[in-house]
């Protein structure tokens, strides 16, 4: 699936689920959980990123890399102003969550 088709798809989505709120279908927080499901993770800055992984998570960039199901080096590279690289998909998804809930939200 395209960018651009998942970006219909997800507005679609939160038009539905706006429309099924208003007429009490839906509670308040669910389409809160589905509004921010919806939502494109920011652009994660290389120092953005290695404050996640030292401040949320406290992880070595190896670990921090198993977590996110990615190689070592991503991260690396992530986190290199000289790369240019940015995550990107389910792991700048995934970023987002520990962001805003921390590790916790991501340990089974």
């Amino acid at each position: 699936m395209t960018a651009k088709n998942t970006d219909r798809v997800s507005s679609e989505m939160l038009e539905m689920a706006l429309l099924l709120s208003k007429h009490e279908v839906l509670s308040a927080q669910d389409f809160s959980r589905i509004k921010t499901l919806c939502e494109p993770p920011p652009v994660y800055s290389p120092e953005r990123v290695a404050q996640i992984r030292l401040k949320k998570a406290k992880m070595s960039q190896t670990v921090f890399a198993g977590f996110l199901n990615v190689r070592p080096s991503t991260v690396q590279k992530w986190e290199s102003p000289a790369s240019g690289k940015h995550p990107s998909g389910s792991a700048a998804k995934l970023l987002q969550i520990i962001e805003k809930k921390g590790i916790e939200a991501l340990a089974c």
